[in-house]
């Protein structure tokens, strides 16, 4: 698989194309990040529903053809989508990959800073690093950068658009974080717990305690010790929160007896229309989520 592709100066432009490249995404969030910088020029695919779960997938035909005709695959990284690995690996020398994980300068967090796997089962950190990455607008941003490098040398006559399109794009990001560091100031106090630890990323960038986790996977059920060290805890919890995706009995369980409401925290926009603004709706429908709740 080729590196990902962060600088012009690394890249050799092919001929312009007639149309904009066919890009390939994994799931929603990446999707809209690419779609702020085609804008109007092209409407890059998405592999993944929303309502996927992004761990367990089996590829469809029509997925798969639709990434052996890609000029560019976008995607997170073989520790949100092993699966998909495999079918990314075999297009190394027809498409450009970009496997933003790896992109220069993205901050990573190692999963055993915060997990809470349970002997006998793997959890959904395929290489031992959190896969959330993009719920911290800071690597979103900086993602911007290297999708737009990609696109500018597939397709170099809209280069300037592309370049326009990502400072817009970085714009918009910058001004929900804003918004968002000052909603949420207010619960830097605030304990919660969630059913999947899936959350790391939005909680270090806004200061929030979120680690607080049932499972550290959604296809590992958590054990009677886990689940009683939890319920020890709940002295303080504000919320507990889940994902749309998931069974809620864990939660229900743990909470069951006790007045602390639930909510929905959606890392995915599963709600939401795909498109550019997918991606700061969906960072502040988090925020929304966290504040409602804990006025409950």
């Amino acid at each position: 698989m080729r590196p990902i592709l962060t600088s012009l100066a690394l890249l050799a432009a092919p001929p312009a194309l007639a149309e904009p490249p066919q890009v390939v995404t994994d799931i929603a969030p990446v999707h809209s990040l690419v779609s702020m910088v085609m804008g109007e020029l092209g409407t890059p695919i998405l592999l993944l529903d929303a309502a996927q779960d992004p761990h367990h997938v089996t590829l469809r035909p029509s997925q798969a053809r639709a990434l052996t005709d890609a000029a560019a695959v976008v995607w997170i990284g073989p520790a949100l989508t092993p699966w998909l690995e495999k079918p990314v690996g075999t297009l190394s020398d027809s498409a450009t990959i970009v496997t933003l994980m790896d992109a220069p300068g993205t901050k990573l967090i190692a999963a055993e800073d915060h997990d809470h796997a349970e002997d006998g089962h793997e959890d959904d950190h395929h290489d031992g690093t959190d896969p959330h990455a993009w719920l911290d607008p800071h690597n979103a941003a900086l993602w911007l950068i290297a999708i737009t490098a990609t696109l500018q040398a597939l397709d170099p006559e809209n280069s300037e658009t592309y370049a326009v399109n990502a400072r817009t794009g970085s714009a918009a990001i910058d001004q929900v974080e804003a918004d968002i560091a000052a909603r949420l100031a207010a619960y830097r106090d605030a304990r919660f717990v969630v059913a999947h630890d899936a959350f790391a990323y939005f909680a270090g960038r806004f200061g929030l305690d979120l680690g607080n986790a049932i499972s550290a996977s959604d296809a590992a059920p958590p054990s009677a010790a886990r689940m009683a060290e939890l319920h020890d805890a709940l002295e303080g919890v504000t919320c507990g929160f889940r994902e749309p995706q998931q069974n809620p009995a864990a939660l229900d369980a743990l909470l069951a007896g006790t007045e602390i409401p639930q909510a929905i925290l959606d890392p995915l926009g599963t709600a939401l229309a795909p498109g550019p603004e997918l991606y700061p709706d969906l960072l502040r429908a988090m925020a929304d989520n966290i504040v409602a709740c804990a006025m409950k």
